[in-house]
């Protein structure tokens, strides 16, 4: 089955005579209407286009297949906008990429409350930024910046990567070895407890331990589990060590459940970002999520 969008963005190349002027008028990336374009191609198995300097122009089956497709496609348009106008409203759809610990702490509990549709994704922080370049995604939460000239920034808070301990670790103990100010017998103190991971991201860790010690830790976590908020719930009834963002653990933090035990020196911070396309369909819906994240964080 061919998706819909490809003849969309076949017919605003032929109509604009540029990926540049498609890519504007569908309020998509310039690279995700190559996308949409190789994939259309590679489908019917030949070109519909010859690349002339900036321009795109239509080959022989380029304008057979446009005369095929034109009349069905425009019909279709015709009865989407019937649709929505008989069904009143068209309830827009947002996709939005982040980390699962991210939407468990921030917007998880809104999710409810927003009268338009929803899409959570989670990934590696590259792989969205190319999601969002492409289209796939509207907005992402991210503490790296792409280079993107399609992609706007909005730093909007930041988080600093700490050492927390379980409420029955020994936290006077720590505190003599690091009063001692001494590297090696605080990173053998360290080695000696038990620590917990996650089975995905180990990339506070080792950013943690590369900035304080100088090194890559040369030991595994005793404990991996799903994710950081399942190190924070493990923590809450035992001993042990990890490293996670504070604003994961604040509560359990003021309630005693985690102890904040070191935030390193110096102090690992990361700057979270909006990312957005800098042309998008819904500022409104995107301007809403942007305000429920800054009420949590």
């Amino acid at each position: 089955m061919v998706n819909l969008e490809w003849y969309r963005t076949f017919k605003a190349i032929y109509k604009t005579g540029t990926l540049t002027g498609a890519a504007e008028s569908l309020f998509i990336s310039q690279p995700g209407v190559s996308l949409h374009l190789s994939s259309l191609e590679n489908y019917v198995g030949y070109k519909l286009f010859d690349r002339t300097g900036r321009k795109m122009v239509p080959t022989e089956k380029g304008k057979v297949f446009y005369n095929v497709v034109i009349e069905p496609l425009t019909k279709l348009e015709e009865a989407e906008k019937n649709f929505q106008k008989s069904t009143e409203q068209h309830t827009p759809t947002i996709s939005i990429g982040m980390c699962f610990e991210t939407f468990q702490y921030t917007l998880e509990q809104y999710i409810s409350s927003l009268d338009f549709n929803v899409i959570i994704r989670f990934g590696e922080y590259p792989e969205m930024l190319d999601n969002l370049d492409k289209g796939i995604l509207d907005l992402i939460i991210t503490p790296q910046k792409g280079t993107s000239p399609n992609i706007e920034h909005e730093a909007f808070s930041s988080e600093t990567i700490v050492l927390v301990g379980g409420k029955d670790t020994d936290e006077e103990e720590f505190k003599k070895v690091l009063k001692k100010k001494d590297p090696v017998a605080l990173e053998r103190w360290l080695k000696s407890q038990k620590w917990y991971g996650t089975t995905g991201d180990m990339e506070h860790l080792f950013r943690f331990w590369e900035l304080n010690f100088h090194q890559r830790p040369d030991f595994r976590p005793n404990y991996i589990v799903p994710n950081l908020n399942s190190i924070i719930r493990c923590l809450s009834s035992g001993k042990g060590l990890a490293v996670v963002p504070d604003f994961l653990c604040k509560h359990e933090i003021e309630s005693g459940k985690v102890k904040l035990l070191w935030e390193g020196s110096p102090k690992l911070k990361n700057t979270l970002h909006f990312a957005t396309r800098k042309k998008t369909m819904y500022p409104k819906e995107i301007a809403l999520i942007k305000s429920l994240f800054k009420k949590v964080m």
